[in-house]
């Protein structure tokens, strides 16, 4: 975690939670909104270093672990609402 804290402007709001899931552990990363883009990085290079790192140190424990950045500025758009009918000629 303090991989990621070095790489944001926003350390105090990097969290990170784990859980188990079939085959090892999901860990979730969540950091400030305008810090997201500097985690994923350049066509998701900082991201995949990040994930090998943390695969190298589960295999080494003889685990599996997954990495996924929660990123909240992809929270579903609103449903747009359906053209109305333009009023009758008349």
């Amino acid at each position: 975690m303090s991989l990621v804290r070095g790489l944001v402007d926003r350390p105090d709001q990097v969290e990170l939670r784990s859980q188990p899931e079939e085959g090892g552990t999901l860990f979730e990363l969540k950091v400030a909104p305008e810090d997201v883009g500097k985690v994923i990085g350049r066509d998701g290079r900082t991201v995949n270093a990040i994930r090998t790192l943390l695969s190298v140190a589960a295999q080494r424990r003889g685990l599996k672990a997954r990495l996924e950045v929660l990123d909240d500025r992809r929270a579903p758009a609103p449903p747009v609402p359906p053209p109305s009918d333009p009023p009758p000629a008349g």
